[in-house]
């Protein structure tokens, strides 16, 4: 699923923040980190439970993000709880993962299977996507039992879809005509 609406912009203005003031490479390695730490749902729920006071919040995020040189992406989440949208933080981040690979001249490509890829399938996808899209990919898998079959990538706004569900939707509307 493709990252929209808020979380894109969030996302986009964190990235230019971060290049305005040279700090790309921390915000990636701290928006990492902090990426980790918030897949635990226990500190999920934490930061979005309604019984927790905004100011534990605030403290824990403070806690977390300590450095003065972190004081900006420190205010990023702030101003993202503060608008109710630390539920978002998840696509802010990859956005910004996103667009920082991009800067970096790799593409981001999001492989849908039916089943999990091992390494060696994986990196035979990261070949044949680079080889189509001419550019280094990354890829982040997921897995879709819906597509029956085959694979979908989308990287950037190009969707790529040779599922095996695609193909019989397209002789469904063959035989139809």
């Amino acid at each position: 699923m493709a990252i929209a609406g808020a979380a894109k912009r969030y996302g986009q203005a964190a990235f230019d923040v971060a290049r305005e003031h040279d700090l790309v490479d921390r915000w990636d390695e701290d928006l990492r980190t902090l990426g980790e730490v918030l897949s635990d749902p226990g500190t999920m729920e934490y930061f979005l439970s309604p019984a927790v006071r905004q100011s534990s919040k605030e403290d824990a995020l403070e806690r977390m993000l300590p450095d003065e040189s972190q004081l900006l992406l420190r205010n990023l989440l702030l101003l993202l709880l503060e608008r109710r949208r630390f539920h978002q933080v998840d696509d802010v981040i990859a956005t910004f993962r996103e667009l920082v690979m991009e800067s970096r001249g790799i593409a981001v490509a999001r492989v849908k299977t039916a089943i999990e890829l091992s390494p060696d399938e994986q990196e035979q996808v990261r070949s044949r996507l680079g080889e189509i899209m001419n550019r280094q990919i990354e890829l982040i898998p997921q897995v879709d039992p819906e597509i029956i079959g085959g694979i979908v990538a989308q990287i950037g706004d190009d969707m790529l879809d040779g599922s095996v569900r695609s193909r019989l939707d397209q002789m469904r509307r063959g035989m139809a005509r």
